[in-house]
């Protein structure tokens, strides 16, 4: 599989991504033929079946094409995943057609008001008559406009807290679906994202009432190792355009590669590229078990730090050249940027390894 999502960015990634961002238009006939869009899903549905480090070498190929792209198939393939492992009447619909691409998936948790903080979340799902209706506000909503299937994660009762929070399945032409804000920025043009109106939506439930929050925040963490993964392939590629270029280019009599300044950096940028690799791969294998939460927030943390990091140095081993549309590393180093906030900011993840120091704190004896 990973060989098989190397070639596929070879051949249909990275020939067209300026295209992508000439016109503005989200790929979809690319990712729906790409046929990575079941890889966490069972293989009774259609879907690969793949373990986690499995996937996770996927998306570090991913992330050597384009890190915006790879991250709308980690969107879209948790939502299939899900989808098929819940079952009832949304998967009798969507799963198979989520799982071969035929339908994309996207997700909401965040709205305007409540980005870190998703306890606070305000949209409202209201059962009546055993069907499900949904009323509010989303904000940075992948594949906004462009998925067929969201899953909503909403509140369920006016009370504080999470302990009613539920996620429901929407699909986009449902009647009181309108994405009335697409945001624009740093990079990735073609990327939709950006705001969904709900108002008295039709929905199907995923997670009961209670469940919804647990189940948003599995989902999420294995986004995160995604995302993390997706980082170390950026990072990978950087480090590949820089050696690329410090080996071809003559400056002072010798190659630029010859210099122990240029060496020394990108020595660095290559230590960080295994500390990524080993970051990602730890929390892949501890994803489901008591030490996977931690294990991801330490990958989510460092990994798109690193690969900004790696991306800014490798533009700097280019000199103006990594500044030309030629070379990826200007687009490379926005893009980390986004890997740094999507699916939780490395703050929130220094939060959840605080609070595991604290816990093992805890255990020391007094004194």
């Amino acid at each position: 599989m990973r060989s098989r999502a190397a070639r596929f960015v070879r051949e249909q990634v990275a020939p067209a991504v300026d295209e992508w961002e000439r016109t503005g238009r989200y790929p979809r006939a690319v990712a729906a033929g790409s046929g990575l869009t079941g890889l966490f899903s069972p293989r009774g549905v259609g879907g690969l079946g793949l373990s986690y480090p499995e996937g996770m070498a996927v998306f570090e190929e991913l992330g050597r094409g384009d890190a915006a792209f790879a991250f709308s198939l980690s969107m879209h393939n948790a939502v299939a995943a899900a989808v098929c492992g819940a079952g009832g009447p949304l998967a009798e619909r969507h799963a198979a057609r989520l799982v071969t691409g035929e339908a994309l998936g996207g997700f909401s948790l965040t709205e305007p008001h409540a980005g870190s903080d998703a306890t606070a979340i305000t949209t409202r799902a209201v059962e009546a008559g055993g069907e499900w209706r949904v009323s509010g506000r989303k904000a940075w909503v992948s594949l906004a406009g462009e998925a067929d299937v969201f899953l909503v994660v909403c509140k369920t009762a006016e009370a504080p807290g999470h302990r009613d929070v539920a996620i429901l399945g929407i699909e986009r032409d449902a009647p009181g679906v309108s994405f009335p804000v697409r945001y624009r920025t740093a990079a990735a043009a073609f990327l939709p994202i950006g705001e969904m109106l709900l108002e008295d939506v039709p929905a199907e439930l995923l997670a009961p009432p209670g469940a919804g929050m647990r189940a948003a925040l599995a989902a999420i963490d294995v986004a995160r190792c995604d995302i993390a993964a997706i980082a170390a392939g950026l990072h990978a590629e950087a480090l590949d355009v820089a050696l690329r270029y410090a080996h071809s280019r003559r400056a002072f009599g010798g190659r630029v590669l010859d210099l122990q300044g240029i060496q020394w950096m990108l020595a660095d940028v290559a230590t960080e590229l295994e500390a990524s690799r080993l970051l990602y791969g730890r929390a892949a294998a501890e994803l489901g078990g008591d030490a996977g939460r931690v294990a991801v927030a330490h990958a989510k943390r460092f990994c798109p730090d690193a690969a900004l990091r790696a991306a800014i140095a490798c533009s700097e081993v280019l000199g103006a050249y990594g500044w030309l549309h030629e070379h990826p590393l200007a687009r490379f180093v926005a893009e980390a940027k986004m890997l740094q906030v999507v699916d939780g900011t490395a703050e929130i993840q220094r939060v959840v390894i605080a609070r595991d120091l604290e816990r093992r704190a805890a255990t020391f004896a007094d004194g």
